[in-house]
């Protein structure tokens, strides 16, 4: 349609043959799990982390792999299941797309949760610390979802409105959509960064960070699914209210029981110093006589 812009962008970075190549959304969870990295190295640096520097990337590790299959099976029990019924291979089939935000920081939290029964650290601060960097995660990812033009907006005739190519037609017209993968971008990703990161810096309260930031995500995600499009197969609650935003009510929740769990627990300095290493032995002396 005049006057609206056809997305046309390749959602693949670097083509290796054919659309097998480096995918913009891959690069995207790299460069994310890079920005975790380099943050960690911050609180660190600044004695807000149990967390010695030369484990930071088990951490990072552990979290990532969280992040990947929670939010790959989230995605295929939430808006999959036809598909992995059909095909149990499905669940593997990264390439194929298809990730759930919601499923993703459940794994982020198993991951961190795992990384903290190992070293013996406290699980509230490390949730603390994925809680930091998720924030540019998920604008990362937000603009691959907008470069692989997926989970577009509803219709709309604002000056911005982009016409994707595979939504559905209305009319038998391809109708211009409103960006919502962009709103989101801003909402769920900047938003909560500029939120997070100072409330972070500034306190010694276990599992605050980390409450805010779930209890300030489902609020963002509520808001900026109102202008995008219903999962095809998944029909509004109510009438009006989406599968997002009713995944969204019990983090919220969730996130407020943290949040104020966190709060009334008090100040706990000793949770962000990391473990004592282990002494060895002294050597006895050698008997000359």
């Amino acid at each position: 349609m005049p006057g609206h812009w056809l997305h046309n962008l390749d959602p693949v970075a670097i083509h290796i043959h054919g659309q097998i190549g480096i995918r913009w959304y891959g690069l995207a969870y790299l460069a994310g799990l890079a920005w975790g990295w380099w943050m960690l190295g911050r609180w660190v640096n600044q004695g807000r982390s149990p967390i010695r520097f030369e484990k930071i990337g088990d951490f990072v590790l552990y979290v990532g792999i969280g992040m990947i299959v929670g939010g790959r099976l989230g995605y295929c029990l939430i808006y999959g299941r036809d598909h992995l019924f059909a095909d149990p291979l499905y669940l593997i089939k990264l390439w194929e797309g298809g990730m759930a935000s919601h499923g993703g920081i459940l794994g982020m939290v198993a991951g961190a949760w795992w990384y903290a029964r190992q070293e013996r650290l406290a699980t509230p601060v490390l949730l603390d610390l994925v809680a930091s960097g998720a924030p540019m995660g998920i604008f990362l990812g937000r603009l691959a979802n907008f470069v692989n033009g997926e989970l577009w907006g509803k219709p709309g005739d604002v000056p911005w409105a982009v016409i994707f190519r595979d939504a559905p037609l209305v009319g038998g017209i391809n109708v211009p959509r409103h960006p919502s993968q962009l709103y989101e971008a801003a909402l769920e990703g900047l938003f909560l960064l500029l939120l997070i990161l100072p409330l972070h810096a500034r306190h010694r309260r276990p599992g605050l960070s980390a409450g805010v930031l779930l209890g300030a995500y489902a609020v963002a995600r509520f808001i900026g699914e109102f202008w995008r499009e219903p999962d095809f197969g998944h029909p509004p609650y109510f009438g009006w209210m989406n599968k997002g935003q009713a995944l969204s009510i019990p983090v919220l929740l969730i996130g407020l029981i943290i949040a104020i769990w966190a709060w009334r627990r008090g100040v706990r300095k000793a949770d962000y110093l990391p473990p004592a290493q282990p002494t060895a032995p002294a050597t006895p002396p050698i008997n000359l006589g």
